[in-house]
């Protein structure tokens, strides 16, 4: 924002600093704030002495007053050149408003799902973070594509393929195919509980797999094909556009070959049973697997040739991997590899570690049939939507209530998985997600279809008197307005859309209480141009906001 560059041009200039951060107070302490504390030993003066110095020798017409607080010096902007700066800037903008031109390649990958089992609740909020932060990074000008990576071999997709070759019978899908490959996965489990030998078994089948023979290639791409068609089709529903799409089988071979050509330099280590390893006991990582005594790979296997081809492919400058925090040891040891490796990409990886989706009664174990199914949570999810819609519209289409059910459902959903810290485990509770008030999307939505009444039944004048809008909440109103870049980027420096999600509820939550304080549409026609100029700038915030967590916004609920 401008105001925040003038200030630290003129801190610049005062102090002589290369670097200024300013930080942004609470509400009674201005609208920025400079800590003095690094220029104390600069001055051999206390923080406290050089704020109150400063504070005499900066002067400037947007600023209202400086005032220090102890250590830091803080700045009050103009409430009336705040006014008018925002909401010139946004009404000029409309939703390029937070744009920047970043001009970087980033890679999402999202949400490398096994073909073993469906999709999930926890693939959900993968999926959700993987939208978003795609959206937020071409909101900052980068080239952002989402990737995936299917794994699509190893020993939990020979159980769910023995499953079906012992009790399968050849029966086709008789219900969604994903669906159908998952109910084998866990009749393997039940299975294994009266025969504990079809554990060797489904080894014997992986190393069959491997040595490639003939009958096991063809029942695997049966029900491989099965479970993407399956997966293909939730993807397209929850609105994930996927880029280029990996497939372990395609790679496992390649980064065995990285493997054995690097035991050969000494870079890894074979064990007495044959295994290779690489020992990571300095970096306090330990010992980690890399091929297993039989020959198989494992994830990690893949992964190092992966990110190679990805290179290879794209010449990412930035790669960000989504997967659940029971990986986060995977991850370390696979980028401390390819800093060993000395790949020049290694040192652009990041993990996304998001923490796990729970129902009320526990954790979810997908072995046992016990988790959600996405499919089945969308479509729960939109029927409870269409019981609250109908208890506001009676007379509502049936066409108009599958499209605008669809719409509040999945922001329902996005929202709850969105709206906490990644890192942080949640309980779904899908009644919860729909309501109309509170934390959730369908408030968001409702609020910017509420600004949308009132702005149809208006003429929203191109003359206004930006100094009418001077009480306290609509000043608070302009200020959230003015935080929306800053927030934007910050969330995607940190990889955390939550902050965008917390943002746009507190705006949305702002905005109804200058709703129910004021009644725009009575009001004396100059005041009511300037008063139809802040809500429609609020309203062109909440549709980006919403868009950057893959929302979608409705005129009328």
């Amino acid at each position: 924002m401008p105001f925040k560059d003038k200030i630290i041009k003129i801190l610049k200039t005062q102090t002589g600093l290369k670097t200024i951060n300013l930080e942004t107070p609470q509400e009674a302490f201005g609208d920025y704030s400079f800590p003095c504390f690094l220029l104390a030993k600069k001055l051999k003066k206390s923080p406290n002495e050089i704020a109150l110095g400063l504070s005499k020798k900066i002067k400037a017409d947007f600023l209202e007053k400086t005032e220090t607080k102890g250590p830091y010096l803080n700045f009050f902007i103009k409430k009336e050149k705040l006014t008018e700066l925002i909401l010139k800037k946004i009404q000029k903008e409309k939703e390029n408003y937070g744009s920047l031109k970043q001009n970087k390649t980033i890679l999402i990958e999202s949400p490398g799902p096994n073909t073993n089992k469906p999709l999930h609740v926890g693939h959900l909020r993968n999926m959700a973070l993987g939208i978003s932060l795609s959206n937020i990074s071409k909101k900052l000008g980068n080239k952002a594509k989402n990737i995936d990576i299917v794994n699509d071999r190893g020993i939990h997709i020979c159980k769910s393929m023995l499953a079906y070759k012992l009790y399968g019978k050849n029966k086709k899908p008789s219900k969604k195919t994903d669906h159908f490959v998952g109910d084998f996965y866990v009749l393997y489990s039940q299975k294994l509980k009266e025969n504990p030998a079809l554990e060797q078994q489904a080894k014997d089948l992986l190393i069959k797999w491997e040595n490639k023979d003939k009958e096991t290639i063809i029942l695997w791409k049966k029900m491989n094909s099965w479970a993407l068609e399956g997966m293909y089709q939730t993807y397209t529903n929850f609105g994930l556009n996927i880029k280029k799409t990996y497939y372990e089988s395609q790679c496992y071979e390649k980064g065995k070959e990285i493997i054995l050509n690097n035991l050969k330099k000494g870079l890894f280590k074979k064990e007495k049973d044959n295994s290779i390893s690489i020992n990571l006991e300095k970096e306090n990582l330990g010992k980690k697997i890399l091929l297993r005594s039989n020959g198989t790979s494992v994830y990690i296997t893949q992964d190092i040739y992966l990110a190679k081809k990805r290179y290879e492919d794209f010449k990412m400058d930035k790669l960000i991997y989504i997967v659940a925090s029971e990986q986060d040891y995977h991850f370390k040891v696979l980028f401390k590899i390819l800093k060993k490796l000395k790949y020049k990409f290694a040192n652009n990886l990041y993990h996304l570690s998001y923490g796990m989706v729970n129902l009320v009664s526990g954790k979810m174990k997908s072995r046992e049939g016990t988790i959600v199914d996405a499919d089945n949570l969308i479509e729960e999810i939109t029927n409870l939507t269409k019981k609250e819609i109908l208890k506001r519209n009676k007379n509502i289409s049936k066409k108009e209530l599958e499209q605008r059910s669809k719409i509040i459902a999945l922001a329902a959903i996005k929202f709850y998985l969105l709206k906490l810290d990644p890192k942080k485990d949640t309980i779904f509770k899908p009644e919860e997600s729909i309501s109309f008030e509170g934390e959730t999307g369908p408030y968001i939505q409702y609020s910017y279809a509420r600004i949308q009444s009132i702005l149809k039944k208006a003429k929203l004048l191109s003359k206004i008197n930006y100094e009418l809008l001077s009480n306290p909440l609509e000043f608070k109103l302009i200020k959230q307005l003015s935080l929306f870049p800053s927030i934007v980027e910050k969330a995607s420096q940190d990889l955390k859309p939550n902050l965008i999600a917390n943002y746009v509820f507190l705006l949305s939550k702002t905005f109804n209480e200058y709703y129910h304080a004021y009644n725009i549409l009575k009001e004396k026609q100059e005041i009511k141009n300037a008063r139809l100029t802040l809500i429609s700038s609020i309203a062109i915030t909440l549709k980006i906001s919403l868009n950057l967590l893959g929302i979608e916004v409705l005129d009328q609920m």
